[in-house]
């Protein structure tokens, strides 16, 4: 990789060189990433993307990077973050926003305009892109309930559009998850409401969280999937695991569904937790727990 002239031929575009990844996710873990790419416009995702296919570098984009663990070795190649793409416009009862927006703001756009739909995503962390990617939802809302479109940068380079059909959202699921791609920007149809009706209801929802979740600590959101007929925090409680500490991260106090960074933890940390969990609560209920949270990068 020629750093200099990669600057050359992205001039323009923001690039940081073996930039620690801690640094940006929400755990306040990770290694170093070899480039670490902000475009601020769809064409400059587009030649980020060509520089990679024709020098052969490894590429992948994060949303926010909130509900991810990056491994202590870092990332080689290129990690493209999409957090300066973050308009929202507003047209009848349609956002149409970028990928690398806040879901909390997009509420927010919505709750301005009188829009009702949304409410549920008022307190979930993550971007845009990332909420489209996993299906995103709490308090029984999901993406795909407002979801209406996807613009899509495939790596050969061009651009396609997916409706709420072609996503085939499950939960926590959606079919770009198995392509090697950038959401560029999303549209969600919303309906006509109540602005202080919608507005109540997204202070509910926020009261909740803040009585709930451990947002004084870093963390990675919840870290599993729901198993079918459980919910993963009892299991984990009824297990008897709840405030156990792993190096400097622990089994939240507050949530069983959260692992909380209370001192310097690692990603070795988290990841060797939550193997731990995930054997106890599979030997003592014989319940498979899948990760929500993505697990990437190399081991140190």
């Amino acid at each position: 990789m020629n750093k200099n002239e990669m600057i050359t031929e992205l001039k323009d575009i923001t690039l940081l060189f073996d930039e620690p990844l801690m640094n940006f996710t929400f755990t306040k873990t990770g290694g170093p990433v070899d480039v670490l790419a902000f475009p601020k416009t769809k064409e400059e995702v587009s030649r980020l993307v060509a520089y990679c296919q024709k020098n052969d570098l490894p590429w992948l984009v994060l949303g926010n990077a909130s509900n991810l663990i990056v491994r202590d070795g870092g990332i080689r190649g290129m990690v493209i973050m999409l957090e300066e793409m973050k308009q929202i416009s507003v047209s009848n009862n349609k956002l149409t926003v970028e990928a690398g927006a806040k879901l909390i703001d997009t509420t927010y756009v919505a709750l301005d305009h009188d829009l009702a739909g949304f409410e549920f995503a008022c307190g979930i962390p993550g971007s845009v892109g990332g909420a489209v990617y996993m299906n995103a939802g709490a308090y029984g809302g999901e993406i795909k309930d407002v979801f209406s479109s996807v613009d899509i940068l495939l790596e050969d380079g061009t651009i396609q559009t997916f409706s709420n059909e072609e996503m085939n959202f499950s939960y926590r699921h959606s079919m770009i998850q198995h392509k090697h791609c950038i959401v560029l920007e999303a549209t969600f149809t919303l309906t006509k409401g109540d602005h202080e009706t919608i507005k109540a209801k997204m202070d509910e929802l926020t009261e909740l969280r803040e009585l709930k979740q451990p947002l004084e600590y870093p963390s990675c959101g919840s870290v599993f999937k729901r198993p079918e007929g459980h919910f993963t925090g009892k299991l984990i409680q009824d297990a008897g695991l709840q405030g156990l500490k792993w190096g400097g991260a622990q089994i939240s106090e507050k949530h069983a569904g959260f692992i909380v960074n209370i001192d310097h933890a690692t990603a070795t940390d988290y990841v060797e937790l939550i193997a731990h969990i995930q054997a106890v609560i599979k030997e003592k209920f014989d319940v498979t727990l899948e990760t929500e949270v993505r697990i990437i990068g190399e081991e140190q």
